[in-house]
This record gives C-alpha cells, sequence and structure tokens, in this order.
C-alpha cells in the first residue's frame, strides 16, 4: 500500500465516506469536521488526497451539473479504492492494537501520581 502524505489517514477516511456515497471535496471536509473529533484536514489537503486517490485508480471523478450553481466535481470509489480501504482497516486495526497496549502500560505506571526526584 502506497502511503499518502497528507495526514496519517486523511486518505483511509476520504475513502471510507465515499464508500457509502459520492462525494465532492467540501462536502467531505464537512463530513470530516462532523464526525471526527480531532480533524486536522483542510480544503486543499482533502483535493491534494482526492487527486492522488484518483492517479492511483482508488477513486473516479465526474461534473455533477443537476443543482444550482456552479457543477461540482463529485468522486466515487473504485474496486481498487475498496481494497485500498480494506488495507488501510487492517493498518489501523494494527496501529490500535499498539496504541491500546501503550495506553494500558502508561495507566499501569499511575503518571497521573508519579513524581520523579532528583
Amino acid at each position: 500500500m502506497k502511503r499518502l502524505n497528507y495526514g496519517r489517514h486523511l486518505p483511509a477516511f476520504i475513502l471510507l465516506f465515499l464508500a457509502k456515497a459520492p462525494a465532492h471535496g467540501s462536502l467531505l471536509l464537512n463530513l470530516m469536521e462532523q464526525y471526527l473529533p480531532f480533524n486536522n484536514a483542510d480544503s486543499p489537503a482533502i483535493y491534494r488526497a482526492l487527486s492522488e486517490l484518483e492517479k492511483l485508480e482508488a477513486v473516479e471523478s465526474y461534473w455533477d451539473t443537476s443543482g444550482p450553481g456552479a457543477a461540482k466535481k463529485c468522486y466515487t470509489i473504485t474496486n481498487k479504492g475498496l481494497e485500498q480501504l480494506k488495507e488501510f482497516k487492517v493498518h489501523i486495526e494494527q496501529r490500535k492494537r499498539n496504541l491500546d497496549f501503550f495506553l494500558s502500560e502508561c495507566e499501569n505506571l499511575n503518571l497521573g501520581e508519579r513524581v520523579v526526584e532528583k
């Protein structure tokens, strides 16, 4: 799996939302702001990630002219994108196990009560 450089999991979240329904970039940003408690993505990062995902054939784009106003470039996930989403899931599950271990070990250390004396 090629790693994308727009935040650790931004492409994974983009693919996750696109697996649910096609979307344009600003809708993806709104979804991330709504559902992700620690969203550091901004509009340029989302569009850079979408561009890279499109080059990797993980997403396809089309112009939606059905609504009022300017046409919007919408994105859909492809079969390659679904495969990449599965790879992200495995990677994130592995990372989560490591983070769970870390948090558990920190809890065992009672860091809130511990003071190092000099």
